[in-house]
């Protein structure tokens, strides 16, 4: 463990690989801070696998999905409630049709 300053990195993580792969990765970040408990966290996950598990195509590339602001405790009580799951899934699938709406203008 260094107590130094870190390192800079100037590279930009899409010139990072040097070759973008044939398929689509997907990759998920649930920062604990913005889902407190496991099992939301979890659930969560789990939708984000379900739904883009679901997809006829997904461009490739390496694509992260990255939950950025954290759920209302008043409005979602439960952690693992269908509320909970319903809305996760409807803004996930408004994600994927703004995805394709972007592919469909560029090709």
């Amino acid at each position: 463990m260094s107590t130094g300053d870190a390192q800079i990195h100037p590279q930009l993580v899409d010139d990072a690989v040097p070759d973008r792969p044939a398929a689509a990765w997907l990759g998920y970040v649930v920062p604990k801070r913005h889902a407190r408990r496991a099992v939301t966290r979890t659930l969560l996950k789990r939708q984000i696998r379900q739904v883009f598990g679901t997809l006829p195509t997904l461009p490739p590339g390496l694509w992260v999905v990255r939950l950025r602001l954290p759920f209302d405790r008043k409005q979602f009580p439960s952690a693992s409630s269908d509320a909970l799951r319903s809305a996760a899934r409807a803004e996930l699938l408004e994600l994927i049709r703004k995805i394709s709406a972007a592919q469909a203008r560029a090709g």
